[in-house]
């Protein structure tokens, strides 16, 4: 039977920097693996505006008399909405206040969750802010912005031709 080298192969170095073997490193690289591995595939989805941010979904349809946008606000008040209009942008401040309490035979649970959102949306049209309005209901916002004549008029519709 034949001898079996148990060096690595032969006629090849193996060089190892003296660092890898220095005991806090080593120490240092597992506490990194362990934190790794034990917020791998943790998210913080499920704690969403108990961190004091809320970012609501906003929708925006344009059409060519108007521009719509509609904004998901649950768990937020109508007196705690602020819509505003600028020149050429739109924006949406609020703030969401909720509570939740819950008494069964056995638990007490109670939830808070506090926070201020701000959306700011470009508009892409020149729109008449007299005949702009918003409408909050079941927690969707809905604003409808008219564009100015000057707008209509000067969107034009351009042919795609194909070769």
């Amino acid at each position: 039977m034949p001898k079996k080298s148990l060096l690595p192969s032969e006629g090849k170095s193996l060089q190892l920097k003296r660092e890898e073997y220095n005991p806090l490193t080593l120490l240092r690289r597992e506490m990194n693996s362990l934190f790794d591995n034990f917020f791998r595939g943790f998210e913080l989805e499920p704690f969403k505006g108990h961190f004091g941010t809320f970012s609501p979904s906003v929708d925006i349809q344009e059409s060519v008399k108007d521009i719509k946008v509609t904004a998901e606000l649950p768990g937020v008040d109508d007196k705690d909405i602020d819509v505003s209009l600028g020149k050429d942008s739109l924006t949406i401040k609020g703030e969401k206040q909720e509570e939740k309490e819950d008494r069964g035979k056995d638990y007490y649970r109670m939830e808070r969750s506090f926070g201020s959102f701000s959306r700011t949306i470009p508009l892409p049209a020149e729109v008449d802010t007299v005949k702009a309005k918003a409408e909050f209901k079941k927690g969707v916002l809905t604003v409808t912005l008219p564009k100015t004549s000057r707008a209509i008029k000067e969107t034009k519709k351009i042919p795609v031709r194909t070769e």
